[in-house]
């Protein structure tokens, strides 16, 4: 890839852009407060793109993935569990640097750096990998209120319109407030459903640092759906966007990370929690042909008590409720950056239409989607997840390499020993997503 010459004397004109499209933030004093009350105060008010971004790793597609590796290799996957922990820290981090450095989202840069065929490229893709995920949000939100007597058409439409009226009526503050609130919400329910199952702790901590490697396809394949589910590319391109829509600044770049080290600590150990307690309850048993995330609720209630699969339940519709906000968000970012249109949540319908006509766009499509009637929604959430981990070793390679330049990033810019970590995972992720390529192709024997 050849990139387009840099200009250091264009960047008024960036930074003018910027600021009529991203409204900054308001710096308020703290006046009679102890010096370490206002750091605090500070340190808080920058918490949020990274637990939001997060939680919402922990979709429909990525319970039901944490939920079949549970279910089929008990806590033998642990491991992978907390490896992309470490992954998801260091690739969100990168992102969130960006945003910071340049209060631009992703597809701004790499169309600024080079053109609109890569932006296209990078765009379309990111577009139908998101849509596919965003499908997944739908079947997940009729899964979980189906347990309870809800017809999948009557959830689909509730859900779609109550979510783009909360983001296009609401402001950032409320709106981040409210992911974080279903995402601590989801965090207790996993968790609680974990330890009333009552599982073997001991294997479970054994299996988190001891690897069991096989040579099976199957056990690869869920290696890297696992991995794939954690790490994607919609929350490369949203971390980013998210930072900059709130208006991050450079001196507050420790909050940052220390937001997004919590958002990847929390979203990791609730995937331990969902194997867990599947693993627990229907892989002990046997109980190895679950189909979905809400087949295991239902399970579970027997194996676990009622109150393991309601929160189980419950979790799943809080999830899927916290991703159909957040993909399309994620999405409108992308589109919109993509052509140089104003995006935020910030602003509002008439300030920015073409982000909240997107919005709109993304969410009521896949709902629409999924009243198809006989549509195979399992393999609907897996396609979503061969797709991300497609598009992702592109999308990294765009990062990581716009996070070394350092006349764009400045004193933000990847070192030699960031760089280098950053180039690591990201070979990485390449290989596994050769993996999921061979694998899913190829025979796999029974």
């Amino acid at each position: 890839m050849v990139g387009l010459p840099h200009r250091p004397e264009a960047r008024p004109a960036d930074t003018a852009t910027r600021s009529r499209r991203r409204r900054p933030s308001v710096v308020r004093p703290f006046p009679r407060l102890p010096h370490w009350r206002v750091r605090l105060i500070a340190a808080l008010a920058v918490l949020g793109p990274g637990l939001v971004s997060g939680f919402a790793d922990n979709d429909a597609g990525g319970i039901t993935t944490y939920s079949l590796a549970g279910i089929q290799f008990g806590y033998a996957l642990l491991w992978v569990i907390l490896a992309s922990q470490i992954v998801l820290f260091f690739t969100q981090e990168v992102g969130a640097r960006l945003g910071i450095a340049t209060g631009k989202g992703l597809m701004d840069l790499i169309r600024e750096r080079w053109g609109v065929r890569w932006v296209a490229f990078a765009a379309v893709l990111m577009l139908i990998a998101n849509l596919g995920t965003t499908v997944a949000e739908f079947a997940g939100i009729g899964s979980a209120l189906q347990i309870f007597g809800v017809a999948p058409q009557i959830s689909s439409l509730v859900a779609a319109v109550a979510v783009v009226a909360f983001i296009a009526l609401g402001s950032y503050s409320r709106v981040q407030y409210l992911f974080v609130g279903v995402g601590i919400l989801v965090s207790i329910g996993y968790a609680a459903s974990a330890i009333l199952a009552h599982p073997d702790w001991a294997a479970a901590a054994n299996s988190l640092v001891v690897p069991r490697l096989t040579s099976s396809p199957v056990y690869w394949l869920a290696v890297v759906g696992t991995v794939g589910t954690t790490i994607t590319p919609w929350g490369q391109g949203f971390i980013q966007s998210y930072v900059a829509d709130k208006g991050t600044r450079p001196d507050e770049i420790r909050a940052s990370r220390a937001d997004i080290f919590l958002g990847a600590f929390l979203t990791n150990l609730i995937a331990a929690f969902i194997v867990i307690a599947c693993a627990a309850t229907l892989w002990s048993t046997g109980q190895t042909q679950i189909q979905t995330a809400a087949d295991a609720a239902v399970a579970l209630k027997p194996l676990a008590g009622p109150a393991a699969a309601i929160l189980f339940a419950v979790g799943l519709l809080g999830a899927s409720l916290l991703g159909l906000g957040v993909v399309p968000m994620a999405s409108a970012y992308s589109t919109c950056e993509a052509f140089g249109w104003e995006t935020g949540v910030n602003w509002n319908w008439r300030e920015a239409p073409v982000f909240y006509a997107l919005l709109a766009f993304f969410v009521g499509f896949a709902a629409l989607f999924i009243m198809i009637p006989g549509l195979p929604l399992v393999q609907v959430m897996f396609l979503s997840q061969v797709l991300n981990a497609l598009l992702l070793p592109f999308i990294l390679v765009f990062v990581m390499r716009l996070a070394t330049d350092r006349e764009l990033m400045g004193p933000l810019a990847s070192g030699p020993v960031l760089g280098t970590i950053g180039w690591v995972c990201t070979a990485l992720l390449i290989l596994l997503s050769l993996v999921l390529v061979a694998t899913t192709f190829m025979p796999v024997p029974a």
